[in-house]
């Protein structure tokens, strides 16, 4: 899966330019109508903060974009708690008209700390109650049971 994500959809830019397939048909961005959280972060050597901002143009979807202090990792791994972080948000509605990066850093709130729990609003926003997770595995629950790790597939 790693391999696939860094080939497919880093290097190739495969979903960015359609030619992503999923049970042999190609998806688009631009088939995605479900709302997005993405995140950017500022510094970031690897998914510049202004080429992930494209999500804004690239799907027809509301779109939480958040851009993170820090680059490629401090950003993203910014726990709560930790000092010296601070993250930009703002959302865009499907219908709302676009705004360019160089617009949208001016005009999104800067915030201090972590932004995880702006997701976390974001996700329960969207989410059932919670409840317990299914049993996995365990005897009884549906006849199966996992192996011990690290498991068969290792072997195939």
């Amino acid at each position: 899966m790693h391999s696939q994500y860094l080939r497919r959809l880093f290097l190739q830019n495969d979903l960015a330019e359609g030619r992503y397939l999923v049970e042999d048909a190609p998806i688009a961005l631009s088939d995605i109508h479900t709302p997005i959280f993405a995140v950017g972060t500022l510094r970031d050597h690897v998914a510049p903060w202004k080429s992930t901002y494209k999500i804004h143009y690239q799907v027809d979807a509301d779109v939480t974009y958040v851009l993170t202090s820090g680059g490629h990792n401090a950003g993203i791994v910014a726990p709560p708690g930790q000092s010296g972080h601070a993250y930009q948000i703002m959302t865009k509605d499907m219908h709302a008209r676009y705004v360019g990066p160089d617009e949208w850093i001016k005009a999104a709130p800067r915030s201090e700390g972590s932004w995880w729990p702006e997701w976390s609003h974001w996700l329960a926003a969207r989410s059932g109650d919670p409840c317990q997770p299914p049993r996995m595995g365990l005897p009884g629950a549906d006849g199966r049971s996992l192996s011990d790790a690290p498991g068969e597939y290792v072997l195939t």
